[in-house]
Order: structure tokens, then C-alpha cells, then sequence
């Protein structure tokens, strides 16, 4: 196993553990969590932190640390309507 494929099953267990007895569950479609993965790593490479992806930073130091996945995603306006976190990484429960 690669470094990145064990790193990627390593974040997919702790993502799975945060999700444990919640209301909410990791997106099924592994290619999907792959590309965030993948986000994740170029965010912490450029600016020191697993940032979400597809959030965009203010450049502040405290309003980049609410974007580190997994963010607050159930106070977004996505989750009510689609029960999804922005990126479509954390899917409601069925």
C-alpha cells in the first residue's frame, strides 16, 4: 500500500468514526471521497491545514480554522435542503 492510499484509509476511519452514531454518514461513492481527500492534502500542503475543499478561506487565521474539515456544515442552508455538507462528503442518514 502506498503512503497516500494508507493516508486516505486512515482519514476515511477517522471521518467513519466522527460519524458514528450520528444522523449523518460519509458519502458511499469512494471516487467522491477520494477527490476531496485529495483537496484535503493540497490544502494542508499550501496553507498548513486540512481546509474543506470547496469552502473558500477569508485568509484570517480564525476564519480559515472553521473551514477545517470536517467543518460546521450542519449550519449551512445545504444541509437543510439537500442533507449534505457542501463538498458531498458527510451525507444524511436514510
Amino acid at each position: 500500500m502506498t503512503n497516500a492510499a494508507a493516508e486516505l484509509k486512515d482519514m476515511i476511519a477517522l471521518w467513519n468514526k466522527f460519524t458514528d452514531k450520528k444522523d449523518f454518514a460519509l458519502n458511499p461513492d469512494k471516487n467522491h471521497v477520494g477527490l476531496i481527500f485529495k483537496g484535503l492534502k493540497m490544502n494542508e500542503k499550501k496553507y498548513g491545514m486540512k481546509l474543506c475543499p470547496c469552502r473558500l478561506r477569508d485568509g484570517t487565521k480564525e476564519g480559515d480554522l472553521k473551514l477545517i474539515c470536517p467543518c460546521n456544515f450542519k449550519a449551512q442552508e445545504i444541509w437543510s435542503k439537500e442533507g449534505r455538507c457542501w463538498c458531498g462528503l458527510f451525507m444524511r442518514k436514510k
